[in-house]
């Protein structure tokens, strides 16, 4: 039986951050597949992904790319679509925005691990182009957005399965394509993230995030400056100079850190404070992988991640009901109340069921699954019952 041959399609790739870090682990699966994207600043990544062949879409050599080439947004679809995929029995796409939008050759079998169904044009169009670069373009946005709705609805038919980050995405998926998903959590790094016994947690709390409006950072700068907390904030964004003027003498900006001094920040706070909503959420898992409690609101991933109190196990952190600095304000006394109720080894015994090794082997199990529901009729070859993937 010849090998099969693998692409992997993912949105760009500009930095190393949680979609990234699921790519990487998928290429340790398949580490002979050839990797797709929009635009790829070179050096961002993993020397993993880095050192696969990376084919770019024409994207990549307009001009401002890819540094900003978020304002070719119109495109992506036409981008994506111009992949030719033709020869690989099998794609996968790792997709918050198009990268699902590929369009599969008959005998290649699209799986598509979704993050979220495109934010950009469901529920947070207004935080994404109601504000910064794209508030020039407002009148402009509403036929935008609708364009896009409409093709990233036509789009998911070319998915011959979906697969879920989350419950949360999950339902996501349901409610705008109309289609079911199972459910495959991505990896926390497990063998890196771990406590630090040279380190002491300290009085403050750490903030870990890009600095975008849906973060809703400002949230915690509020809530800890009204209650004369300090915070530390790990991240930079278009929101930095606005938060910067917001911050009063307790709320330090450290800047993007490598990973060995995130580890560091995470073992040395008091509590991780998760102000936004995300699909998943792997910046909650890090911490409690460190020892360390999470603040969080409760809507999303973080729902499926932390254990709060009432859950059947320890708990893990805190989750209020309703965003915004007050609600934050509450669970930070609530938590300082509970005392020590949340235990370093709670956490870390938490954060290891979701494990990079126990990704690792359902991804396996999941593409097994995904070629015996249907690759004999199509892809044209048996699959046996058991996979090996790599080379």
């Amino acid at each position: 039986m010849p090998a099969m041959r693998v692409a992997l399609v993912h949105d760009w790739l500009t930095g190393m951050r949680g979609g990234e870090k699921v790519l990487d682990a998928f290429l340790e699966v398949f580490p002979a597949a050839d990797v797709f994207t929009l635009v790829h600043a070179k050096g961002s990544v993993s020397p993993r992904i880095e050192g696969r062949p990376i084919r770019t879409s024409f994207l990549q050599r307009l001009p401002f790319s890819p540094k900003r080439f978020r304002i070719y947004l119109p495109l992506f679809p036409i981008a994506v679509e111009s992949f030719d995929l033709s020869g690989y029995d099998l794609a996968i796409s790792t997709s918050h925005c198009v990268a699902k939008g590929i369009l599969p050759p008959p005998g290649t079998r699209h799986l598509c691990y979704c993050f979220t169904p495109m934010r950009y044009v469901w529920d947070q169009r207004a935080l994404y182009l109601g504000r910064g670069g794209w508030r020039p373009l407002s009148p402009l946005t509403g036929a935008l957005s609708h364009y896009l709705r409409l093709w990233d609805a036509s789009s998911a038919a070319r998915v011959h399965k979906f697969t879920a980050i989350s419950r949360h995405v999950a339902s996501r998926i349901r409610n705008f394509y109309g289609r079911d998903a199972d459910v495959l959590y991505p990896p926390v790094d497990d063998a890196f993230y771990v406590p630090d016994s040279t380190v002491s947690p300290g009085d403050h709390y750490l903030v870990v995030s890009a600095l975008a409006p849906y973060k809703r950072v400002e949230d915690a700068v509020r809530a800890c400056r009204s209650l004369g907390r300090t915070l530390r904030i790990i991240g930079t964004g278009a929101e930095e100079k606005r938060l910067r003027r917001l911050a009063g003498h307790g709320v330090e900006f450290l800047g993007w850190r490598d990973n060995e001094t995130l580890k560091r920040e995470y073992a040395a706070c008091r509590a991780l404070l998760f102000p936004g909503e995300e699909d998943f959420g792997i910046v909650p898992l890090e911490a409690m992988a460190c020892g360390r409690p999470v603040i969080a609101y409760g809507r999303g991933g973080v729902r499926e991640t932390v254990a709060a109190f009432g859950d059947p196990e320890p708990p893990t952190g805190v989750l209020y009901a309703e965003p915004g600095p007050e609600s934050l304000e509450q669970a930070i006394r609530a938590f300082e109340a509970a005392g020590g109720a949340f235990s370093a080894e709670s956490c870390r015994a938490r954060a290891v069921r979701f494990g990079r090794a126990r990704f690792l082997v359902e991804i396996r199990q999941m593409v097994e699954r995904f070629l015996a529901e249907g690759a004999p009729a199509v892809i044209g070859f048996p699959v046996p019952s058991t996979l090996d993937f790599r080379p």
